[in-house]
């Protein structure tokens, strides 16, 4: 399903998200550049996590 691979892509675009963030809030000392930067980790692992469903749920599906 092609709503699938959307949801996936837009975890990436999530993650480019927050890195831009962290990289302008870098330099204020607040420490929110570390809390985006997490944002971004967890953003790649559910893009990971989407994917691998996906490919799981389309093979049952195949068969």
């Amino acid at each position: 399903m092609k709503v699938f691979k959307f949801f996936e892509y837009a975890y990436l675009a999530i993650m480019c998200f927050f890195l831009y963030q962290a990289y302008a809030d870098w330099g204020s000392g607040e420490g929110r550049s570390y809390m985006y930067i997490v944002f971004a980790c967890i953003a790649v692992f559910m893009f990971f996590f989407k994917r691998n469903f996906r490919k799981k749920f389309d093979a049952n599906n195949k068969d």
